[in-house]
């Protein structure tokens, strides 16, 4: 006989939201234990922000639903799951907006018990509570948390989770729940599960999908179990509300007096469907089992895996590097069957003694390339250990991405433009992905902060085109040029940190420098050139209002040329302390 269990999440969008926020209330002020004097202490706070509990005396870390007096305890659901909230937080909303209006889309368990309810404006709830937390709702991320969970639900509980509705899933418990003990026992465990996460939980088990979900929704029991073929005596106590009809129809039928689905079995289903539609009648007929009511079953991704045992074991890089090949060209098949492009690759060889060997290599570009994987793979075999021999090579797809084929198209002007993608996987597998970047431009006109890191694949900064003689003139006299319009030539390396020079001897306020000590070194400049003024971002940072540099380009007895500026403009003290510093070095 089909079974159906209904896992209703009614704190869903709340409670993610307090899970992804990671917080603890402040502990709050407790009698003291039997035996131990003194005024009221509180709960001290445990590890990962849980509340301690009282145990023989002392406090016991790690309960965090301890405690039968404790305020958190007593606002609990069924199987421990919290559905209260302390008492130092703000109740919490969820707001959306519906055309001009915004409106209550969830609600915290206090919220709800000082009647601001979803659907309400929140004017109305801010007039009615003050001092309320008001947050904007996310149900896209509520949607795909939800997906995600059903994917985690069909891998371990049960094959087929469909999603039904924005906080409520259904699982087919047919042939599945003797392995975890019987339905009560599993439905138990579901619950508790989801508690220890963070999530209150409802869950319902009947025969139909219909009667399921009815019960998880407006059953008294936070764990109901409805015997095989009592589903329809089930359903007659049960308010209209609970077949799935829309709040409309609901109060349409209170209106009629008609207050239990009984009432609406009883009827015949012309005049049914002639006054309330045919949803009304299809609702009811699939949770009595009249009706079928198909899962739409949530399929989890994937994983990709190739794989070849051997009857005699491999014990040289020749004979693994051949079969890396083979197992490279089935993954490749494997990857463009599924669509998707391979990210991070890991090689696992068994041993014939059990000790297992890893290599893994990560891809800057999703690809599904079978002879640039292999290529990479090979460069790393001697990394691999075969001890007496390895009977079994496997490939897994660690992370990937969707691929679709792409067009082959002619080149503009006969030149296609290089793909670096395996360049970049190669001297990845050789100094690792952190030491490949590339230098990209940055709207600022302090020059460390003109340049930053990308990654070395994203396509170089446009350039600018080069700027007329008019157009330098009216900048000039409107203040300095920014730096991707500077006239002066700019250092190709920067150091990460301007470094300070000692023993510098300049004339002020517009002189370059003479001699200075950099790095325990003497120079003496022969040649120089400047300056030019640079001033500090004042719309970003306050301590840069007045502030202003004077860099010079110089070049000292050795031919050697440097980026030096002075901090100050040399007349006014607010502008700088006159310190010199090395910014970059040419060539």
């Amino acid at each position: 006989m089909k079974r159906v269990a209904a896992l209703c999440l009614p704190m869903w969008p709340v409670e993610r939201l307090r899970r992804a926020e990671r917080t603890a209330a402040p502990p709050e002020p407790r009698e003291p234990p039997a035996g131990l004097p003194g005024p009221p202490v509180p709960f001290p706070p445990a590890a990962g922000g849980r509340r301690a509990a009282r145990h023989e005396g002392h406090w016991r870390p790690g309960a965090r639903w301890a405690g039968d007096d404790s305020p958190s305890a007593a606002g609990h659901g069924a199987g421990g799951a919290p559905s209260g909230e302390s008492s130092a937080r703000a109740p919490l909303l969820l707001s959306e907006r519906s055309g001009n209006r915004v409106l209550i889309h969830a609600a915290c368990p206090r919220a709800l018990a000082l009647g601001l309810v979803p659907g309400m404006a929140i004017t109305q709830a801010r007039a009615q509570v003050p001092g309320l937390d008001i947050r904007p709702a996310d149900p896209a991320g509520d949607r795909a948390a939800l997906a995600r969970l059903a994917a985690a639900l069909a891998r371990r509980w049960s094959p087929v989770v469909a999603l039904a509705g924005e906080a409520t899933l259904l699982l087919d418990l047919t042939g599945v729940a003797h392995l975890f003990g019987g339905e009560a026992a599993m439905a138990r465990r579901l619950v508790r599960l989801l508690a220890r996460l963070g999530f209150s939980a409802r869950i319902a088990v009947a025969d139909t999908a219909g009667a399921a979900w009815a019960l998880a929704h407006h059953g008294a029991d936070a764990v109901a179990l409805c015997p095989p073929g009592a589903h329809a005596d089930t359903l007659a106590a049960l308010p209209p509300e609970a077949l799935r009809i829309g709040e409309d129809a609901a109060e349409l039928l209170r209106r009629f007096g008609i207050v239990r689905t009984g009432t609406l079995m009883a009827m015949p289903r012309a005049p049914l469907v002639r006054r309330f539609g045919a949803r009304l009648a299809l609702r009811l007929d699939q949770a009595l089992g009249h009706a079928p009511e198909p899962l739409d079953p949530v399929v989890p991704p994937r994983f990709i895996a190739v794989g070849r045992r051997f009857a005699e074991p491999l014990a040289t890089a020749d004979a693994i590097g051949h079969w890396l090949g083979r197992l490279a060209a089935e993954l490749g098949e494997a990857l463009a069957g599924a669509g998707r492009g391979a990210r991070m690759v890991a090689l696992v060889a068994d041993r014939v003694d059990g000790v297992p060997q890893r290599i893994a290599i990560g891809l800057a570009r999703a690809s599904r390339d079978p002879l640039h994987i292999a290529r990479l793979l090979a460069r790393r075999i001697e990394a691999i250990d075969p001890g007496y021999g390895i009977d079994a090579l496997t490939l897994h797809v660690r992370r990937s991405e969707p691929l679709d084929p792409q067009p082959v198209g002619e080149a503009i002007d006969g030149a296609q433009p290089p793909d670096l993608a395996p360049l970049v996987d190669t001297l990845a597998t050789r100094v690792g992905m952190a030491g490949l970047w590339r230098a990209a431009p940055v709207e600022s006109d302090v020059p460390e902060r003109s340049v930053t890191r990308a990654s070395p694949l994203d396509p170089p900064g446009q350039p600018q085109p080069p700027m007329k003689p008019d157009d330098v003139r009216r900048l000039d006299r409107a203040g300095p040029l920014p730096p991707w319009h500077a006239r002066w030539p700019r250092p190709a390396r920067l150091l990460t940190r301007p470094e300070r020079l000692d023993h510098v001897l300049a004339e002020l306020p517009d002189q370059p420098p003479r001699r200075f000590t950099w790095r325990g070194v003497a120079h003496r400049v022969v040649r120089a050139d400047g300056p030019e003024r640079v001033h500090g971002e004042w719309w970003k940072r306050l301590s840069e209002v007045h502030g202003s540099r004077d860099y010079f380009r110089v070049e000292d007895e050795a031919g050697r040329r440097y980026w030096l500026f002075r901090r100050g403009d040399g007349e006014r003290a607010e502008t700088g302390d006159l310190s010199w510093y090395l910014h970059g070095v040419f060539g």
